[in-house]
């Protein structure tokens, strides 16, 4: 998945997490549906190949963030730092899409101002730059070669490689992990409702685990901009989807597959893989499920139906994925990982670059359950985050943080 594909996730993602006084201040749906408005005019254009078309709905998008004027009173003295830096972000990944749409039209000068105004403002994916074929026109720039230089620091499988290890400590005071039974009626609904029996299929653990991960990937749109209008289990979100049109964000569809697994009695989660930098506002949700038949926990994306392996082709999880990218181990992605048919992913971009990024810290749920989380109410939820050694986070009621990555990944009971 290229920036242009991320364009509304990393726009919506972290608006979400601003605080309520922003929220009551101009509707977050609003928010949204602006945002929609001008992604869908920039991708008309951007998908058809009429680049210089695309320039405009990228521009519009700057001159509106730079109205967000809502915040300016005394009353947003302490939320205004944190929205100020979402926006800046916000406005970095545009001005990115804009100096791509400038090099595609063949305007070398605005390209680079474009691409130089990104990094002013904060953008430092390295890889996605390095690799970006939509820069060709201007690759050879000094002043490219330049700015790549300048945030070579960033590269994410360096930032990676540079987390301090994880430390086993006292965790007897910690949460245990839990999987509803699928004797839940609420699971039962999920399991009659998606005939997953018969979408299982009737092959070994790890075949039934595939089919389901290629079934939620085919029968639902991945758009990480929408943050859907609905109650966040399996059955609503695909109803959501079917009635609408509209995709979900890679969260609604981890959340639908763990609620899969868990209907048919295997061991599941939904794990959030974020950023080290706080100002990245993109992070990436996928599932890892427990195989009896390997008796470890592995690695499935439904929003890339994405999948691990080794050299030998055995698959992997989450923790040994880690590792292996930090120690430079080969890994080995499924050729057929794509993003919603359209964009085929290589292990080059999703692992080493993307993935690298969004495996500095992982957290999730402690219930595994049906509806674990709501767009409208408070469901009780707690989270554990597993943290490098050197991270000194505090804990509190619904978020614990440990440095004990055994502790973390360990077995269902």
């Amino acid at each position: 998945m290229n920036i242009k594909q991320l364009f509304l996730k990393v726009m919506a993602v972290g608006v979400f997490s601003l605080t309520a006084t922003f929220i009551n201040a101009q509707s977050l749906d609003n928010y949204y549906k602006k945002l929609s408005e001008f992604d869908a005019q920039y991708r008309t254009y951007y998908d058809s190949g009429q680049y210089g078309l695309a320039i405009q709905p990228l521009t519009d998008l700057i001159h509106y963030l730079d109205s967000i004027t809502v915040f300016k009173g005394p009353e947003y003295d302490e939320s205004r730092e944190k929205i100020e830096q979402s926006l800046a972000y916000f406005k970095a990944n545009t001005y990115y899409n804009l100096a791509c749409s400038y090099s595609l039209s063949h305007q070398k000068k605005a390209a680079l101002s474009a691409l130089e105004n990104a990094i002013d403002l904060g953008y430092k994916d390295y890889g996605n730059m390095k690799n970006d074929s939509d820069f060709d026109f201007i690759r050879n720039e000094k002043r490219f070669k330049a700015l790549l230089k300048q945030i070579e620091q960033y590269d994410n499988l360096s930032v990676l490689k540079s987390a301090a290890p994880y430390s086993h400590e006292d965790t007897d005071s910690l949460p245990r992990f839990s999987y509803q039974s699928a004797e839940d009626m609420r699971l039962k609904n999920v399991k009659e409702f998606f005939s997953l029996d018969e979408v299982a299929g009737e092959g070994d653990e790890i075949s039934k685990i595939l089919n389901l991960l290629r079934f939620v990937h085919d029968s639902i749109r991945h758009d990480g901009g929408n943050y859907a209008l609905c109650e966040f289990d399996a059955i609503d979100i695909y109803n959501y989807h079917k009635s609408t049109g509209k995709g979900v964000n890679c969260r609604h569809l981890a959340i639908t597959l763990n609620e899969m697994y868990l209907s048919l009695g295997i061991p599941s989660r939904y794990v959030t893989c974020m950023p080290k930098d706080p100002n990245d506002q993109d992070c990436h949700v996928i599932n890892v499920v427990w195989s009896s038949q390997l008796k470890k926990w592995i690695w499935v994306d439904p929003t890339f139906y994405a999948f691990v392996t080794d050299e030998n082709g055995t698959l992997l999880g989450i923790a040994e994925v880690r590792e292996r990218l930090i120690d430079g181990r080969p890994l080995v992605l499924n050729e057929d990982a794509n993003w919603n048919h359209e964009s085929q992913q290589t292990k080059e971009h999703y692992l080493e670059n993307y993935m690298a990024k969004n495996l500095y810290y992982i957290e999730c749920v402690t219930e595994n359950r049906f509806n674990p989380e709501s767009r409208y109410r408070d469901t009780g939820s707690s989270y554990v985050k597993l943290v490098p050694s050197d991270d000194k986070e505090e804990s509190s009621e619904r978020m614990v943080f440990t440095h004990d990555a055994d502790y973390f990944w360990q077995a269902p009971e």
